[in-house]
């Protein structure tokens, strides 16, 4: 399993003219290894990421997840191979009010193929995030760490092949935000994902073993 992006890149049209967000933007990564991008604020961090996880089209270059591209499909078939390959964290975890813990880890099961032992799987990472005694809360009940571990364990759900987070502990104080990032760390770990994050944060970035820079458009290693 295997990530592949070459020569990507993104333009927006300006009253300006043409705003290059990406250019040329390189990146390989196998089925284990995990990337932490940092960058300032307009850099292209979240344009890259939002490529990766098929929410957005380049304008140029390739992507390809196990050797397939996905933005050679057609709408439906794209809708349903983000579904079932990638996960997504948020800076705001986009948790439903209305849904239990249970029901949130569980909505992206509602969509395409549902594994029978779906449920069982939803139940065994929210022990494994620390969340087994608050099944049946509502988000409202829980703490900006609890809601942001739900998150974690909803990407994780449909045991995806590439997991994606933007600025993952971004809303989260210090000692909450070292918890997040090492059980993300862990749990990425565990199930062999591609990990790519995005990050302001160089104490969670230090992390990584493998961390890249966005400058003008580019990644750059950062040693």
């Amino acid at each position: 399993m295997s990530l592949q992006v070459e020569q990507l890149g993104k333009d927006y049209p300006t009253r300006g003219g043409t705003l290059s967000v990406l250019r040329n933007a390189d990146l390989r990564m196998e089925r284990g290894d995990s990337l932490a991008v940092m960058g300032p604020s307009g850099s292209g961090k979240s344009t890259l990421l939002h490529i990766l996880g098929t929410l957005d089209r380049p304008t140029s270059g390739t992507v390809r997840l196990n050797g397939q591209d996905p933005f050679a499909l057609a709408e439906p078939q794209l809708a349903d191979f983000r579904n079932r390959h990638i996960g997504f964290i948020f800076q705001e975890h986009h948790l439903l009010p209305q849904c239990s813990v249970l029901e949130n880890v569980l909505v992206p099961t509602l969509v395409g193929e549902r594994s029978p032992d779906s449920e069982k799987w939803a139940r065994e990472l929210l022990e494994r995030v620390g969340l087994s005694d608050r099944l049946d809360h509502r988000p409202a009940e829980l703490s900006g760490g609890e809601r942001q571990r739900v998150a974690v364990a909803r990407a994780l759900v449909r045991r995806p092949v590439l997991l994606l987070a933007d600025e993952p502990t971004g809303n989260l104080d210090r000692r909450t935000a070292q918890a997040v990032g090492q059980l993300l760390l862990e749990l990425h770990q565990q199930e062999r994902t591609i990990l790519v994050v995005v990050t302001h944060s160089s104490e969670l970035a230090r992390t990584f073993p493998k961390r890249m820079e966005m400058a003008d458009g580019a990644l750059q290693a950062v040693e």
